[in-house]
């Protein structure tokens, strides 16, 4: 009976020395990570030879219509080209005269009498008043060479002894033309008026020295 105690005793003390012959070992240290070789490039796939370019022959040039001016835009135009457009060229003067050179005709006679009307003094004709506003002579840059008047004619008869005094009636108003006696003519029954020129009056000669005695 007293044996069985000690038994057990001794198994206890055994399995307690063997835990802390376990216990006082050390833990083993971990084993150091394996190093990994890094990834292999891939591959590149292998290049395919390509085939030699077959014969192509030289193709022709392509015919291009001709291109018309409408379709072309002009250039614009540069600055001096502008502003010499913008500048309108002065159109020169009329040089105006003071005698208007007329000629009359009288229809049923068949007489022609040639005459000088001085600007703004009636001239008369027969039963006729002329009196000329201006006479001018057309410019350097213009077209056509002409001389123009502005004339007015009455027709009025002359004042006889015991008739009364008829008030004088407008025949003709506007511009004649030298050079063009139709295009705006006189319209009379009897008479017919047309420009011949315009010219300046002539002035007055020196009166000559009286001789020496």
């Amino acid at each position: 009976m007293v044996r069985r105690p000690r038994i057990v005793l001794l198994t206890s003390l055994m399995v307690l020395a063997a835990a802390g012959v376990v216990a006082a070992q050390p833990a083993s240290p971990p084993s150091p990570p394996v190093p990994q070789a890094p990834p292999a490039a891939p591959t590149p796939p292998a290049a395919s030879e390509e085939a030699p370019p077959a014969n192509v022959g030289t193709p022709q040039p392509a015919v291009v219509p001709p291109i018309s001016e409408k379709e072309v835009t002009p250039a614009p135009p540069t600055p001096a080209e502008a502003a010499q457009a913008k500048a309108p060229e002065t159109p020169q003067r009329r040089p105006r005269y003071d005698i208007a050179v007329i000629q009359a005709l009288d229809k049923v006679t068949a007489e022609t009498l040639r005459f000088e009307a001085q600007v703004g003094r009636p001239v008369r004709y027969k039963t006729l008043i002329f009196t000329v506003r201006a006479c001018e002579h057309t410019a350097p840059d213009e077209p056509t060479e002409d001389s123009i008047a502005y004339v007015e004619v009455l027709s009025q008869p002359r004042a006889e002894l015991g008739h009364p005094v008829l008030p004088p009636r407008q025949a003709f108003k506007g511009w004649m033309y030298a050079s063009s006696p139709g295009l705006n003519p006189l319209e009379h029954p009897v008479y017919d008026a047309w420009l011949i020129a315009c010219r300046t009056a002539t002035p007055p000669s020196a009166a000559a020295p009286a001789p020496a005695r």
